[in-house]
């Protein structure tokens, strides 16, 4: 078992065009241990945004705080606290926070791919 507070694993920073704004922690992941999937966790700025982007594995996300919007089926979605995200494979998307606090979640993705 592993028990940690995400904030005590070192963030990787993404401050450019494509996204801004954004630290990103992989909580859970291969050097855990973890043979099937990776939990990472993001923190969105006022204003900031993730990469508009595609891939071919699914992922889930699970809004811990804060309020922004998830683009995906072509459209900005609202979300907020308690919100949870199905990101069906090869679907374009991309997470910008709308709100005056951090945007905090949750992302599960498989095993086998880029964990961060």
């Amino acid at each position: 078992m592993k028990l940690i507070d995400y904030t005590s694993v070192s963030p990787t920073n993404f401050n450019g065009d494509t996204a801004k704004g954004v630290a990103g922690r992989v909580a859970v992941g291969k050097v855990d241990g973890a043979n099937n999937f990776c939990m990472r966790v993001f923190e969105i700025a006022p204003g900031g945004h993730t990469p508009k982007h595609s891939h071919p594995w699914e992922h889930e996300m699970f809004i811990h705080s804060g309020a922004g919007e998830v683009f995906g089926n072509g459209r900005w979605n609202p979300i907020q606290a308690g919100s949870v995200v199905f990101m069906p494979p090869d679907e374009e998307h991309q997470v910008r926070n709308t709100g005056s606090e951090k945007l905090i979640f949750a992302c599960v993705i498989p095993s086998g791919v880029p964990e961060l």
